[in-house]
């Protein structure tokens, strides 16, 4: 077993932001996309938010909690991919995506860069963001922190902000919740002037001048910004012994960006 006592790395302090994101929905369906959320949402499903719902990211939803990329042993029910659709039309859902960017007002692109209609390199496509954005609680995870990815406007927006969905109109509105973004650096929300980025705490080891020179945006900074806090002695022994024996989060936040 890992000794949970070691020092403690920028993956982990990330997986229990993550965890915080999911701590207080209840009994929500949890929709991770990646290794991170993945892990942040089934350490929040052990500790703080044991009523949330997590699938195997396939056609299971999970009453157990196996380790990332393991097949769960507990099984409550069936969701093939027809019935993802229904849950995120009607369900009651918080859905963490990634974000190949993301701008001043929440607003995120997975589609293209560039012009849309001659864009400079094609990424996945829209996907699911749109019809996320609307109807589910989202948030975001960037492993990466940059201003390439932290831009002041997105070139195509796929998933839609708090300002932009206002403008829409009610139906985009309604229920539309960009509740947090995660990146290697730090956690934001959405709560500055007019829809804008807002930096709730800076993980250890980053400083604030370290997150303004990371973004190609001016963040809404509120005096004293805190240090993300770090995972305590039990969540630390679930990820690295329960959840992730095999540190496959390294591969995403490696060991050289350890807190300090």
């Amino acid at each position: 077993m890992t000794d949970v006592n070691s020092t403690i790395s920028r993956a982990e302090v990330c997986a229990a932001a993550i965890a915080d994101a999911f701590a207080e929905d209840g009994e929500i369906f949890g929709s991770p996309m990646g290794t991170l959320p993945m892990l942040g949402v089934r350490l929040a499903k052990l500790t703080s938010n044991p009523e949330l719902v997590i699938s195997d990211g396939e056609s299971l939803f999970l009453g157990g909690v196996p380790p990332l990329f393991a097949k769960g042993d507990v099984v409550e029910g069936f969701i093939p991919f027809r019935r993802v659709f229904d849950v995120v039309a009607y369900g009651k859902r918080h859905v963490m995506m990634g974000a190949t960017q993301v701008d001043k007002h929440g607003n995120q692109n997975i589609s293209a860069i560039g012009d849309f209609a001659q864009p400079q390199r094609q990424l996945l496509g829209s996907r699911g963001a749109p019809g996320n954005t609307v109807n589910n609680r989202t948030s975001y995870w960037v492993p990466k922190h940059s201003p390439r990815v932290f831009v002041e406007k997105v070139d195509i927006v796929s998933g839609v902000g708090p300002k932009a969905a206002k403008a829409a109109g009610p139906a985009a509105a309604k229920y539309n919740d960009i509740h947090r973004i995660v990146s290697n650096l730090g956690v934001f929300d959405m709560r500055g002037p007019d829809d804008t980025m807002r930096l709730l705490s800076v993980h250890p080891g980053v400083t604030v001048d370290d997150v303004v020179a990371a973004t190609g945006f001016a963040l809404h900074i509120e005096g004293d910004v805190p240090t993300t806090r770090e995972p305590d002695s039990t969540e630390l022994m679930i990820i690295r012994n329960v959840l992730d024996p095999k540190s496959i989060r390294d591969r995403e936040v490696p060991p050289v960006e350890a807190a300090k």
